[in-house]
């Protein structure tokens, strides 16, 4: 849908204050403060562990699982934009390819909200979700292969240059994604492909202006369109970004039970195993090149932060059940996880 996301001026402030020390630290070389190091190439990461091996002990890969996780938010990709929301095949490419350079691996967004976050020691997971299913996303030939050119082709052109570079997204969806009636053709290989389906509601609908039984509505018949083609959706992102009354609707009502709810968001996501992690209200970053109109809080310039500040970003230990972060950590882990937290 067109005009499906609101402005950052839309976006309430108090989805901004879980990073506002981020943003104080990005701006505190300019202001005098105390020089940040320039964004480490990017050989200078550590190695992931490759599968099999014993992964190493958390200091030696600056573990940090507290860290700061960038879940991008996409809608089309079209070779002209219009609007902020778009992005061209080549930047949507250079985006992963950075990405894949930097460290990061793709997780869904179900296994994020979840703390479900099997990443290689030394990697940075990320979130790659896609609102809308507009058919530059993803397309069938007729052959029943990604057209050339759609994100989910230039995904699996990125994996194959880069083999740690999971090929996985999260595609939040409404009724007849992709222009498919029903999703029949296209849900069910994004399934087969290790993709995830989320829900998006059936009609793009404001679910701030609803009543909470239009809301479940909307949310409850997307469910059903998903199951239907063998998905089990978890997680919803809200149109406009806009919550329900209660926030907690958007996670759970007569029909359906989800681990989180997205926003549109402007700054990265606390950790999940973070005790400022909000299920009910997960960040997101729009993916956007460092110019234009909000380009302080897109994709490009928030990559830069993280790069520039290591230390604010999440980095594997490589052991899924333990959550590894140095002493001198101002996050603190989340109450009902504090049994598998591991300092060092």
């Amino acid at each position: 849908m067109r005009g499906s996301c609101s402005t950052v001026e839309d976006v309430p402030s108090r989805i901004l204050v879980p990073l506002a020390a981020l943003l104080a630290l990005s701006s505190c070389a300019a202001q005098g403060g105390t020089p940040q190091p320039a964004p480490a190439p990017a050989s200078s990461s550590p190695p992931p562990t490759t599968s099999g091996s014993a992964p190493p002990d958390p200091a030696e890969v600056g573990a940090n699982e507290l860290g700061s996780v960038p879940v991008l938010m996409y809608h089309r990709i079209v070779a002209k934009p219009e609007s902020v929301y778009d992005r061209t095949p080549d930047g949507f490419r250079a985006e992963l390819e950075r990405l894949a350079e930097e460290g990061y691996v793709p997780v869904t967004a179900g296994r994020f909200a979840a703390g479900d976050l099997d990443v290689p020691a030394g990697a940075h997971p990320v979130v790659l979700t896609f609102d809308d299913a507009d058919p530059s996303q993803f397309a069938l030939t007729e052959a029943g292969e990604p057209k050339p050119g759609t994100a989910v082709s230039i995904m699996q052109e990125v994996a194959e240059r880069h083999p740690e570079f999971r090929p996985v997204a999260t595609f939040f969806v409404n009724a007849d994604p992709f222009g498919d009636p029903g999703g029949r053709r296209t849900l069910p290989w994004l399934l087969e492909h290790g993709m995830e389906i989320g829900n998006h509601t059936a009609t793009h609908a404001n679910l701030g202006e609803s009543t909470p039984d239009q809301v479940r509505r909307e949310i409850v018949e997307l469910d059903r369109l998903v199951r239907e083609v063998g998905g089990e959706p978890s997680t919803l992102a809200l149109p406009f970004g806009i919550q329900p009354e209660p926030p907690e609707l958007a996670l759970h009502g007569e029909g359906y039970r989800y681990r989180g709810a997205f926003l549109v968001g402007a700054n990265p996501s606390p950790s999940p195993y973070s005790a400022e992690f909000e299920p009910s209200g997960i960040p997101r970053i729009r993916s956007q090149s460092g110019t234009g109109p909000e380009a302080e809080v897109c994709s490009t310039v928030w990559l830069d932060k993280l790069a520039a500040s290591p230390s604010l970003r999440y980095v594997s230990d490589g052991v899924p059940d333990r959550i590894s972060f140095p002493r001198a950590s101002t996050e603190t882990v989340a109450p009902g996880l504090r049994e598998r937290a591991r300092p060092y």
